[in-house]
């Protein structure tokens, strides 16, 4: 078996080889909890990490109000049972970090997207956000989002613009704002349900029967 780095071996302290049943179900529980009060969780691969870099990683996340967690695959399905995380079991397997945001998900989102310094030491494998698996892909989109104070503020002055403002502000090239929009009416559109069949109305047929005589 090939032996851990330094960096690999300090990363796994939230966990340890021969957890009897007890200490397993103490750390279930905390990962639950942990679940219940996250906005986003994400996973990702890591290997080769020197202890600078792991070290370096978790500060990051911890700045974003974020936490990496590391527990066993068989662990973290027994965690997110009942969650609004319940779909990340199916991203398990393997070597994986457990991702967590306690605030904004946008801030996690560019943090985790600024590790592309880690080249293969570091890889977003998926994640879930408001019970809705997100892929590599859009988790980068969801970076690329301005932070929340700014898309508040910018829907409250979409509130308050007059119409020219607003259609001036929503036509700007790279408008963040419209690719909100646009990202919510694509979700929403995704998840409509299909619209019901109408069934036609029936054609009388024409009667064959003669009038009667007068």
């Amino acid at each position: 078996m090939k032996a851990c780095t330094e960096g690999e071996q300090k990363t796994r302290i939230d966990w340890k080889i021969g957890m009897n049943k007890t200490e397993k179900s103490t750390l279930v529980a905390e990962l639950a909890e942990n679940f219940g009060r996250a906005s986003i969780a994400l996973l990702s691969e890591y290997k080769g990490m020197s202890a600078g870099e792991s070290d370096d990683m978790r500060r990051r996340i911890r700045a974003a109000r974020g936490e990496f967690r590391v527990a066993k695959n068989t662990l973290l399905r027994r965690a997110v049972v009942g969650t609004k995380f319940a779909l990340l079991e199916g991203q398990l397997g393997g070597s994986v970090g457990l991702i967590l945001s306690y605030d904004d998900p946008v801030e996690l989102a560019k943090t985790v997207s600024s590790f592309k310094d880690l080249g293969e030491k570091f890889k977003i494998r998926g994640g879930v956000l408001d019970g809705k698996p997100l892929t590599p892909a859009e988790i980068n989109d969801l970076a690329s989002l301005p932070p929340r104070e700014v898309i508040l503020a910018q829907l409250l002055g979409l509130i308050q613009a007059p119409a020219t403002h607003l259609v001036r502000l929503l036509n700007e090239p790279g408008s963040s704002l419209a690719r909100l929009i646009d990202a919510i009416g694509r979700k929403a559109g995704e998840n409509a349900p299909a619209p019901a069949a109408v069934a036609e109305p029936a054609v009388a047929e024409p009667s064959t029967a003669e009038a009667p005589q007068s």
